[in-house]
Order: C-alpha cells, then sequence, then structure tokens
C-alpha cells in the first residue's frame, strides 16, 4: 500500500501571536513546520509528503522546508478548502492511504504515525486520540444542566488517516458552507465508518503563544541531550570610519555620517562573531578563510561570513545554542536596532531572541572609540557538540 502525508500548513496562526506565522516560528533552533514535514519524510511508511501553504508564506515554507523532499500545493480560505487542495494534489501518484495533519503539531512521533497506518487495514477512516480522563459538564450560560457520561469521549487529534479515493470523494461532495472541524467529520458525513486509536499526549497541537515558547525549550532540550560537549568561542573585531553615509552593524544597515573601512562591508559585530563561532570549534579565523586580499570578498555581506562558520558547525553534527555580542562605539545609536540585529542573528543561526545577547556601549570618551575614529566588537559564541 502507499501512504501519502498531507500537511495543512496554510493558515495565519494568529492566536500564537509575533511574526511570522506560527508553523515558521523557532522551536529548537528550526521553524515549527520543518519539525512536522521531517518526521513525516523520515517515516519509511510515507511515499509522499504533500503540504498545502498559504501563498503569502511562500519564501517562508521555502525556508523552512529546505532539505525536504517535500511538494507543496495552495490553501484556501478554510481548513476544509486546504485539505481537498492537498489531497486533490495527489490524484497523479496511485495512493492508496492518506495521512492528513496540523502543521502545527510538530512532536508527533513514528508510533503514532505506524499505529494510524495499521488502523487502515481494518477501517477506511482511523483518527487517533485520547480518552478524556476528567469529568465533564454541559454547563450552558455559566450554569451546569448536566453531568455528561464521559466514557465513550476522546480528544481527537492528526494525524487522521484515509482511504485515499474515498477520503477524496467526500472531501468533494462535502458542502462549502457546513464547518467541519475536522476530516474525521467529513470522512463521517460521506458516511464512512471512523476508527479510534490511541493517540499521544505529546502530540499537542501548538496554538498560543505560551504553546510556541515551552514547544521550543521542549525541542531544545531534546536535541541538546544529543549534544553533550558544550564549547565557548570568542571573537574581536574593530574597522576606522571612513567617508560614507552608513554603518552595516549586525547585518542592519544603519544611516551614519560616515562608514566603516573594510575590504567586505565591514560589519564588525559579525566579523568578531565569525571568529566566535569558528574558535568554538577549534577551526581558523576569519581572515584565513576570507582572505582580505581575495577580490571575491570586496563588499560582500558579513552574513555571508557567518553562514559559513555555522556551517562548518553543522557539518560536524554540532548547533550554536547562544551568542553575545557588544557593540562599542561613541555614535551612531545602537538600541533601536537590536530588534532588528537580533532577527537577522536569528535567521542566520535558527536562534530565538532569547539565545541572542546584543549590548552598546561607549568607552567614556577613551582611546579611538572614544574620539570617534572608529567601532569595535566582541562576541561569544557557545556551541553544542556531540560527544
Amino acid at each position: 500500500m502507499t501512504v501519502a502525508a498531507v500537511i495543512v500548513a496554510a493558515g495565519s496562526g494568529l492566536r500564537a501571536g509575533g511574526e511570522p506565522p506560527k508553523q515558521y516560528q523557532l522551536i529548537g533552533g528550526k521553524p515549527v513546520l520543518w519539525w512536522t514535514l521531517k518526521a513525516f519524510c523520515d517515516h519509511p511508511g510515507i511515499a509522499l509528503v504533500q503540504v498545502v501553504i498559504s501563498e503569502a508564506h511562500r519564501s517562508l515554507f521555502q525556508a523552512a522546508s529546505a532539505g525536504l523532499r517535500v511538494q507543496a500545493a495552495r490553501g484556501g480560505r478554510s481548513r476544509q478548502e486546504s485539505c481537498l487542495s492537498g489531497i486533490e494534489a495527489l490524484a497523479d501518484h496511485s495512493i492508496d492511504h492518506v495521512l492528513v495533519h496540523d502543521a502545527a503539531r510538530p512532536f508527533v512521533s513514528r508510533d503514532l504515525i505506524d499505529r494510524v497506518i495499521a488502523g487502515l487495514d481494518r477501517q477506511p477512516a482511523v483518527v487517533p486520540g485520547l480518552p478524556i480522563m476528567e469529568t465533564l459538564k454541559r454547563a450552558p450560560e455559566g450554569l451546569i444542566a448536566e453531568t455528561v457520561d464521559r466514557r465513550s469521549m476522546w480528544v481527537a487529534q492528526t494525524p487522521q488517516g484515509f482511504d485515499y479515493e474515498r477520503i477524496l470523494d467526500a472531501y468533494r461532495k462535502a458542502p462549502a458552507d457546513r464547518e467541519f472541524t475536522d476530516d474525521a467529520a467529513v470522512a463521517a458525513f460521506a458516511g464512512l465508518p471512523v476508527m479510534m486509536v490511541m493517540g499521544s499526549e505529546a502530540n499537542r497541537k501548538l496554538t498560543t503563544g505560551r504553546d510556541v515558547e515551552e514547544a521550543d525549550r521542549a525541542m531544545a532540550a531534546r536535541r541538546y541531550a544529543a549534544l553533550p560537549d558544550v564549547r565557548t568561542g570568542q571573537g574581536f573585531d574593530v574597522h576606522a570610519f571612513a567617508p560614507g553615509d552608513h554603518v552595516m552593524l549586525a547585518g542592519v544597515r544603519i544611516v551614519h555620517d560616515r562608514t566603516l573601512a573594510g575590504h567586505s562591508d565591514a560589519d564588525a559585530p559579525l566579523h568578531a562573531l565569525t571568529d566566535a563561532l569558528l574558535g568554538s570549534i577549534g577551526d581558523r579565523d576569519i581572515g584565513t578563510h576570507f582572505p582580505p586580499t581575495d577580490p571575491q570578498w570586496k563588499g560582500v555581506s558579513s552574513t555571508v561570513f557567518v553562514k559559513k562558520a555555522a556551517a562548518l558547525i553543522e557539518e560536524r553534527g554540532g548547533r550554536v545554542s547562544h551568542v553575545d555580542l557588544t557593540i562599542l562605539c561613541e555614535a551612531p545609536r545602537v538600541s533601536p536596532h537590536i530588534v532588528e540585529m537580533k532577527a537577522v542573528i536569528g535567521h542566520l543561526l535558527g536562534l530565538t531572541p532569547d539565545r541572542i545577547g546584543i549590548k552598546a556601549t561607549t568607552t567614556e570618551g577613551l582611546g579611538f572609540i572614544g574620539r570617534g575614529e572608529g567601532i569595535a566588537a566582541l562576541a561569544t559564541a557557545t556551541v553544542r557538540l556531540p560527544g
């Protein structure tokens, strides 16, 4: 039997707050969607992973799915329309069974996927879930009217599995003006018997900002547990001022009455950060990797240097867990740009803002910095590697 997965990721994720939408927010250094997709891409029983996305999120999706073998379809105005779009996109692939899963459930396990697939040998529709253990009350307008028998009550999860042709037919016939809360409801409307299998408490759906924060901590702990070798690197860089109209600091262009002299874009904080990353793995310094005499680095963005250093860490099976930068200058003012700087570095290294420290200070008028002759930066990087 050929099994495909449809991952529904077209929602706006507004209840989680912040930017970007929750399926693209970072947990454990990767977008929520990346973790979800990887779970299905890595499963030996899944032949094809079809993602349904909002066209407005196309660039976010491309970044979040980099390196994963998936294909994308355009979502609709509702979850129902998006699911139909994803299921129909599989029509030319000779699919026997399809699993439909929420993008915002990144903790789905191989065992859970196995249980849903196995259930499809017995019924054309399978839903994982958890039996309700608490007492249920029906309380219209806040007053208890009755106690509900919980013995047959379950909380439904995803992935929900279906016979492909039958769920495709069910979605095509489902009335557009009727709100179906999940795929099993569409199957039941079409008369398909739906079987429950045991879900997983870990397979929670991320809805609020707090959910995303807790998921980040859980996923980071899971990743760091496999990387017990903790390394620290440090870096320092300095550039003198030259005639110009802006400076580049931590990847952010800041209007100023002068610029910084250098072969690249002279971004002192990112140069210091690059050396800190390289130092954490005992590698050579930035000047060795990117010689100032090499014309290919003339005027290049220093983000290229940080990406290269991070890639060298990843090649060793490691990852960056925290960075801290201090920028020393009399001008320009750095504090109004720190949020943007964190966003740039977070994107480069897969770090959430709480894992990035950026501070600015003066030298109280002392030395070349105090005289306004240049800018210096110090950086520290903490890196985790396999033991």
